[in-house]
């Protein structure tokens, strides 16, 4: 039996990949933007919601998501989208200082070791909600501060937490052309 995966979307890159990720995912499953089944979806014996998704009370499917930011603008941008009725609000984290790690990888790590209880909690709460949990998925960027900082500081963690299970790690890395990147220091 395989289990279920959870998704760590970090910082604006991680964000913005994780938003198309669930787009594509809630199409390829039949659910629609908020949660529910399509009506024209047919139920496939063979198709797995559970690995990414739990089903609430109310019937709608939700993502084992976690959406983690230090600076409001990719989350709130999701939380206006079509898909705003999709995720668990308790699986949002936007830094109450809102201002960012400003491309800087120290920054973004220092931030998330000052939040490490609420965000652990939240991966605490997400596995412990998991009936097999299989595993992470995480997005971020290397470059910058916040998926790069907090990202090194939430994969550290978790490699003590849960040291036998898989994390899967999609990082994106700079444009190293010197005219083609916004990231200040490479």
């Amino acid at each position: 039996m395989t289990g279920s995966l959870i998704s760590l979307s970090i910082g604006q890159c991680g964000n913005q990949i994780g938003s198309e990720f669930w787009k594509i995912l809630t199409a390829e499953h039949g659910i629609g933007a908020d949660g529910l089944p399509v009506d024209e979806a047919q139920e496939d014996v063979g198709d797995r919601k559970d690995v990414f998704f739990y089903q609430a009370d109310d019937e709608r499917f939700v993502p084992r998501a976690l959406l983690l930011d230090l600076e409001p603008r990719v989350v709130r941008s999701i939380q206006s989208s079509s898909h705003r009725d999709l995720f668990n609000a308790e699986n949002i984290f936007v830094s109450k200082e809102g201002g960012g790690a400003g491309n800087n990888w120290a920054s973004g790590y220092r931030q998330a070791e000052e939040n490490a209880e609420v965000l652990l909690d939240m991966i605490d709460r997400e596995a412990d909600n998991s009936d097999s949990l299989e595993g992470f998925v995480l997005t971020h960027s290397i470059a910058g501060g916040t998926g790069s900082g907090m990202g090194s500081y939430l994969l550290e963690r978790m490699n003590d937490h849960y040291p036998k299970k898989l994390v899967q790690s999609y990082s994106v890395f700079p444009n190293w052309e010197e005219d083609q990147s916004d990231v200040v220091v490479q």
